[in-house]
C-alpha cells in the first residue's frame, strides 16, 4: 500500500524533467518581458523608467493581452483568445488578433489605431506607429485559412498611418514612410513612399556593431522624390536650350540656308494664285 501511495503521488506531482521545464520557462519568459521594456526604454526618448513603460504604454500592454490571447489561440481556445484580444484592443485601441504572430522587442509607439490581421507575422526589433494596418485585400470567406497578412521581417521601422496589405513579404530593415500604401513586395533594406508605394532608396548593410535607431524610417540620405522629378525636368531643359542655342549658332554661319529653303515655296504660292 505504501508503494502503491508513492506511485499515486509520484503521478501527481511532476517529475525532475517538469520542475526543470518550469524552471527554464519561467526565466526566459521575464527574460522576453525585460527585453521589450528596454527596447521601448532605447527606442523612445519619452520613456523614464520602466516601471513608467509597464503602467502607461499602450504598445507593452497590448502585448500581455496579444502573448495570453496567442498562446489560447494555439491551443483552439479561439473564443477565449478572441475574448482577451478584445479585452486589450478596449484598454489600449490597439487590435492584434490572436492569431497573429509577433517577435520579439516590438515597439509600438503610441499605438492608437493599429490594427494587426490573423495571419500577420512580425519579426525580431520592429517599430510601429499609430495607425499603421498590417491587412489584407479583397477579404471574403473563401479565404479563411488562407495566409492574407504581410509578413514583416527583422528590424523594419512602419511609420504613422502606413497601410501594407496583402500576402507578402516586408524584408529586413526596410523602412515604411508616413501613410505609404505598401501593395507588393518589398526588398530588404529598401524605403517606400506614396500611394501606391515606391522605392525611393535602399540603405546599405550598416558596419556599426549597434546602428543608430531611425526614428519614423527618416534619414538624412533619403532623397525627396519630387525634388528629384524637378531636378530630372531643370537637367532636360537645360540640355534643351544648350541644343537649340547650337542650332541657332549654326543657323546664323550659313546665311544662304534661309534663300534656299525659301526659294522653292515662291514659284508654289504663284502657281496657287
Amino acid at each position: 500500500m505504501l508503494a502503491a501511495g508513492l506511485r499515486g503521488r509520484d503521478r501527481r506531482r511532476p517529475g525532475i524533467a517538469g520542475a526543470r521545464g518550469y524552471n527554464i520557462v519561467t526565466p526566459m519568459l521575464f527574460k522576453n518581458l525585460r527585453e521589450e521594456i528596454d527596447a521601448t526604454l532605447a527606442r523612445d526618448p519619452a520613456a523614464r523608467s520602466r516601471l513608467e513603460v509597464v503602467l502607461c504604454y499602450p504598445g507593452f500592454q497590448v502585448l500581455l493581452f496579444h502573448r495570453a490571447a496567442h498562446w489560447l489561440w494555439q491551443r483552439h481556445w479561439h473564443l477565449a483568445g478572441r475574448f482577451v484580444a478584445h479585452l486589450g484592443r478596449i484598454l489600449t485601441a490597439i487590435d492584434i488578433h490572436p492569431g497573429a504572430r509577433i517577435g520579439n522587442r516590438l515597439f509600438i509607439d503610441h499605438g492608437i489605431g493599429v490594427v494587426i490581421g490573423e495571419t500577420a507575422e512580425i519579426g525580431d526589433d520592429c517599430t510601429l506607429y499609430q495607425g499603421v494596418t498590417l491587412g489584407g485585400t479583397r477579404p471574403s470567406a473563401d479565404q479563411a485559412g488562407q495566409k492574407r497578412h504581410p509578413t514583416i521581417g527583422n528590424g523594419c521601422i512602419i511609420s504613422s498611418n502606413a497601410q501594407i496589405l496583402g500576402p507578402f513579404k516586408v524584408g529586413d530593415g526596410a523602412r515604411i514612410g508616413a501613410a505609404a500604401v505598401v501593395l507588393r513586395e518589398v526588398p530588404p533594406g529598401a524605403t517606400m513612399v506614396g500611394n501606391p508605394a515606391r522605392q525611393v532608396a535602399r540603405r546599405t548593410p550598416s558596419l556599426e556593431p549597434r546602428p543608430a535607431f531611425e526614428p519614423y524610417g527618416v534619414t538624412g540620405d533619403i532623397p525627396d522624390p519630387i525634388a528629384r522629378a524637378l531636378n530630372g525636368l531643370v537637367d532636360e531643359v537645360t540640355s534643351l536650350r544648350a541644343r537649340v542655342a547650337e542650332l541657332e549658332r549654326d543657323a546664323a554661319g550659313k546665311p544662304g540656308v534661309e534663300a534656299e529653303a525659301s526659294g522653292p515655296a515662291e514659284p508654289a504660292m504663284r502657281a496657287v494664285s
